[in-house]
């Protein structure tokens, strides 16, 4: 334990070790190599995280929406200077290449720059005299505790996408990041305590299916973002939504891609590789699947001569166009999946399986594959 760094909680503005006796290795994918190791949580680390939210809530909620805007202008500025660093971050825990990883960090900078504009975001209605006499308005109030819980596949944009909004509308905030790649979660929390969020505003937990579900169900949690499985997703949903909480469930999904005779092979072409095969497939809306219609089925060939001219090896490979799943499992279970589609009779044009990268043969590893 002593020689492997131990990713901290963040909890009342400071770092805080674990008293947990539960860790999970945290895991290059294109070495094999334990980076770190993740606390699981401990009841009691969770309700303090939370308590001590709540209590921030109490003063955070009255803060000016200048004040809050202003925060959320110097996030983005270190957000901004810091991306080179979260994007090593991403990939050394996700594997995901570096230019694939700096886009992420972008997709993220674009929420906290919309957050910029909470001053105008959170202007309400007035209407004089709706009724004769009554006038009518609404008032936009911040609602708490809010808790995110967050997928492996995108560690700095999923969390750019639930607390900064949160935050600047007045509400305090508890992350629980994927367990699997937690370090550029917690620096990316860092970078807003340090941006001026005051300590308690923006808590981080770690752990497993016990910590989200204490999550779904404290009483001082008044809303839910997931974004995830749809299995875990569901339970989410479920275990939130029947503790009386507002739950919002982002959940798999399948981007089937249909090509016309009449599109351009070239910009079609390119456009598809990338769809099925950046971050190795490991994103919410892969094209896992591809319609070619008419004239457009004889340009297959040529899609799969392009497939395998893309290059597979370490994200931390600027060229690389493949870097690795994210752990073993999910190497089996793609394996598993081009198996099962060879046995229900598909015809395999280009097979990934098996493939060897100098200099990281223990890596994730799955090549492209039609």
């Amino acid at each position: 334990m002593s020689e492997v760094p131990r990713v901290p909680l963040l909890i009342g503005g400071k770092l805080v070790q674990s008293k947990t006796t539960e860790w999970r290795d945290v895991i290059n994918p294109a070495t094999q190599e334990v980076v770190a190791k993740v606390p699981f949580a401990t009841r009691a680390e969770l309700d303090e995280a939370i308590a001590n939210s709540k209590e921030a809530f109490k003063t955070w909620r009255n803060s000016g929406q200048g004040a809050r805007m202003r925060v959320m202008l110097k996030f983005q500025e270190l957000l901004r200077a810091n991306t080179a660093k979260l994007a090593e971050m991403i990939t050394r825990e996700h594997g995901k290449t570096l230019p694939d990883a700096e886009g992420e960090v972008g997709r993220g900078l674009e929420v906290v720059e919309h957050a910029c504009s909470i001053a105008n975001l959170q202007l309400g209605e007035y209407a004089e005299n709706a009724a004769s006499g009554i006038d009518v308005y609404t008032l936009i109030q911040p609602l708490g505790v809010c808790a995110g819980i967050t997928a492996f596949n995108f560690p700095v944009m999923l969390p750019c996408f639930m607390f900064p909004i949160a935050v600047a509308c007045g509400n305090t905030f508890v992350l629980k990041p994927s367990e699997q790649d937690p370090s550029s979660s917690l620096f990316l929390a860092q970078l807003a305590l340090e941006a001026g969020l005051p300590p308690g505003v923006l808590n981080v937990v770690h752990g497993g299916p016990e910590t989200a579900n204490g999550l779904c169900e404290h009483p001082d949690i008044k809303a839910v973002s997931f974004i995830g499985s749809t299995r875990v997703g569901t339970e989410i949903y479920n275990r939130a939504s029947a503790s009386g909480k507002r739950c919002q469930s982002m959940m798999g999904a399948k981007n089937h891609c249909v090509i016309l005779p009449d599109a351009d092979p070239e910009v079609a072409l390119n456009q598809l590789l990338g769809a099925a095969f950046g971050a190795a497939g490991q994103r919410c809306m892969a094209s896992s699947v591809a319609g070619l219609v008419g004239e457009a089925r004889h340009w297959l060939p040529d899609f799969v001569e392009r497939a395998k001219k893309l290059k597979v090896n370490s994200g931390m490979d600027r060229a690389a166009d493949l870097g690795p799943l994210v752990s073993p499992n999910a190497k089996k279970r793609v394996e598993s999946l081009i198996q099962k589609g060879v046995d229900e009779g598909a015809k395999l044009l280009l097979d990934g399986r098996n493939l060897k990268v100098s200099g990281f043969e223990q890596g994730n590893f799955v090549g492209p594959t039609v």
